[in-house]
């Protein structure tokens, strides 16, 4: 029995390490995601400015300067 208790509390203890990795490794994982967001949010705000015929429908668009 006491075989038994011991084999459970390192099968336990096991789990709770890995289950403290998992969450280490999700929470970097936000970190990124969130740099990741604003990163894209910075590249869509730069390809606006560089180029705004592909981002604007006709109708929005203003005539070439020499007409």
């Amino acid at each position: 029995m006491e075989k038994r208790i011991n084999e459970l509390e390192i099968r336990y203890m096991q789990q709770e390490a890995t289950i403290q990795e998992l969450n280490e490794i999700v929470c970097r994982q936000e970190l990124i995601l969130n740099q990741l967001r604003r990163d894209l949010a910075a590249l869509k705000e730069q390809f606006l400015i560089m180029s705004p015929s592909v981002s604007r429908d006709s109708s929005q668009e203003e005539p070439p300067p020499h007409y």
